[in-house]
């Protein structure tokens, strides 16, 4: 849900960490900063020289300080021109290079939190802080506080040039800024609620639209395209109205801006007009008629509006990118880790796999896992079976340490694993998931997954060793095959292989199996469980097992119901029991013989 934006002072303490972030880039920051200032002194020397030249050059016909003018005026404009494109560059590098680094930070700190918070989190709220939240604190740079203040600074100095040059024209010219000031205003929290209910709008388009795309099956197997199309119709319109109410407080606002800049003109022109019919128009330092100071004073308008005009889109860009950085900083702040405390690197594991007491719970009261112990020999195979719900999944969890045990310990090899680094001992065990997820790239590099020490002959000789080689070949560029998002061109069981070699070339000392064949028909299923001898023989191994024919050839099988175990033993001490392994063998044999028959 987007924060909504309320109140109109800064949060300082927010904006002085959101400043910073600049820090490595302060010489950039410094140099906007000074540019910003020469670029204000700068400006109001250009109506100046116009008006000394209309009065003394041009109705006096001197051509020759005429052209020298001219060549001044020029050469004014192109150092303006020169300040202005570094200026604008320089704010536009500093912030692209603040979110840079920010977005390395937020992408880092995001793929270590505990799996407790993607549990907890939707994945569109942690691509938005990425993405759009830090794009719109690069406008705070770019377009937002330094900007502003440059602004204020050109403002500052036009308002002393003319009351200077004539303080009477001054205060005439500037009798519509009140309004001005109040217009804009009136404007700034008009657009800033407009804009928060576009950015609602964008949320929902963009979550009904990769919601029904992602299940565009669905949606055609059930002929509800032309209701989903209803729906649409209306959440797309009320974008559209979002949209269109934004609009209309810019086209009520410019309009008003260019009445009370004409209005101004007018005043100044017309008071102008009656001092020089009437009596003299003074200029400080100075008395006489001057039609320069008219035409400079034009100019000086025309130049304080500019900026005043875009004022409050640019107070609602640094606002907004307040916003966007409190959410960025909040989700920076998070320290949902699993603590790294553990100093031991054994380079020999015979894997050998104690659980003592275990009590684990996702939400504090409801325990997952009640007093769970067992012990797995090493190069022995433990198969885990029971009811959904019963805990098989999250036996494996805190084995790997994703979520943290609530009291007892977890022992490898006598060793208490919270006293194993933590990236250690996440190295010793291999893990095979129910729903295989490739990446974007090649087999090769959805194998290898990045690791500069897997080379092509390793990915190779694994995949020969599993049975994978001969299809991976069949496919075009073999191993530079590009994968698709999520490889969904691969079928169920090529995806399921892969991952087996991904598993076997990392050469775990413990591997876990959850579910490998749940999802594949009979005849990959027949391929799938060769693939999973071979992988498992020599290590420990934990299999979790829907179907109860794949773990035919495991040492042990523990049951497991509503997280207490119930039985643990070989699959024929658990028949004879005549218990809760019993029953479920004898459900599944039945199904199989009534699909047979």
């Amino acid at each position: 849900m987007e924060k909504k934006v309320t109140g109109n002072i800064f949060d300082y303490a927010l904006l002085k960490r959101v400043i910073k972030l600049a820090a490595p880039y302060k010489g950039l920051l410094y140099l906007a900063l000074t540019l910003s200032i020469v670029l204000a002194c700068l400006a109001p020397l250009r109506p100046a020289i116009i008006g000394y030249t209309i009065d003394h050059f041009i109705q006096q016909k001197d051509l020759s300080k005429l052209y020298i003018a001219s060549a001044i005026l020029i050469g004014l404009i192109l150092l303006e021109f020169a300040l202005r494109y570094t200026f604008t560059y320089r704010m536009e590098f500093l912030g692209q290079s603040i979110i840079r680094d920010l977005r390395i930070a937020v992408y880092k700190h995001v793929i270590n939190l505990r799996l407790t918070y993607f549990d907890n989190t939707p994945i569109g709220t942690s691509t938005t802080r990425t993405i759009n939240d830090i794009e719109s604190i690069n406008d705070i740079f770019a377009q937002g506080l330094i900007s502003i203040i440059a602004d204020l600074l050109m403002i500052v100095v036009v308002i002393s040039v003319m009351l200077y040059t004539n303080w009477k024209l001054a205060l005439i010219s500037l009798t519509t800024l009140p309004l001005f000031i109040y217009a804009t205003y009136r404007f700034k929290e008009n657009i800033k609620s407009a804009f928060q209910k576009v950015r609602t709008q964008v949320s929902r388009i963009n979550a009904y639209l990769q919601e029904h795309i992602s299940g565009v099956r669905v949606v055609q197997i059930f002929n509800a395209e032309q209701r989903e199309y209803e729906k649409f119709k209306v959440i797309n319109a009320e974008h559209r109205d979002a949209h269109i109410e934004s609009i209309w407080h810019y086209s009520v606002f410019f309009p008003i801006v260019e009445f009370l800049v004409s209005l101004s003109v007018a005043l100044m022109v017309t008071f102008a007009a009656y001092m020089m019919l009437y009596g003299k128009l003074p200029v400080s330092g100075g008395s006489g008629e001057s039609t320069g100071v008219v035409v400079s004073f034009l100019m000086l308008i025309n130049m304080l509006y500019r900026p005043l005009r875009m004022m409050a889109d640019k107070f609602n860009t640094l606002q907004m990118g307040l916003v966007a950085s409190e959410r960025v900083f909040g989700l920076l702040d998070k320290k949902d880790f699993i603590s790294n405390d553990g100093q031991l690197k054994p380079t020999q594991v015979k894997g050998e796999l104690s659980f003592e007491h275990v009590h684990f719970s996702y939400v504090e009261g409801t325990e997952v896992l009640k007093d769970i112990s067992f012990h797995i020999e090493a190069g022995k195979t433990l198969a885990i079976v029971g009811a959904t719900g019963s805990g098989k999944t999250s036996t494996i969890n805190i084995l790997s340490r994703f979520y943290e045990v609530n009291a007892g310990r977890i022992l490898i090899d006598d060793i208490d694993i919270k006293d194993i680094e933590l990236h250690h001992l996440r190295n010793l065990i291999g893990v095979v998931l129910q729903d295989v997820f490739l990446f974007r790239g090649t087999v090769y590099d959805n194998i290898a997954l990045g690791n500069p020490n897997i080379s092509m002959e390793q990915v190779i000789d694994a995949s020969k060793k599993i049975g994978a080689h001969d299809f991976i070949m069949r496919l075009p560029d073999g191993y530079n095959y590009a994968v698709r998002e999520r490889g969904n061109t691969l079928s169920v069981g090529q995806r399921q292989l892969i991952s087996f070699v991904r598993a076997l070339v990392a050469n775990p000392s413990i591997l876990i199996l959850d579910e490998a064949t749940s999802s594949v028909d009979t005849a990959s299923e027949q391929m799938i469980q060769s693939a999973i001898e071979k992988l498992v023989k020599g290590r420990t191994s934990i299999v979790i097992a829907h179907r109860l024919s794949t773990i035919r050839h495991a040492d042990k099988i523990m049951v497991l119901d509503k997280g207490e175990i119930k039985e643990i033993g070989s699959g024929e001490e658990l028949l004879q029991l005549n218990g809760y392994y019993k029953r479920l063998y004898d459900i599944q044999f039945h199904e199989q013989k009534a699909f047979a028959s």
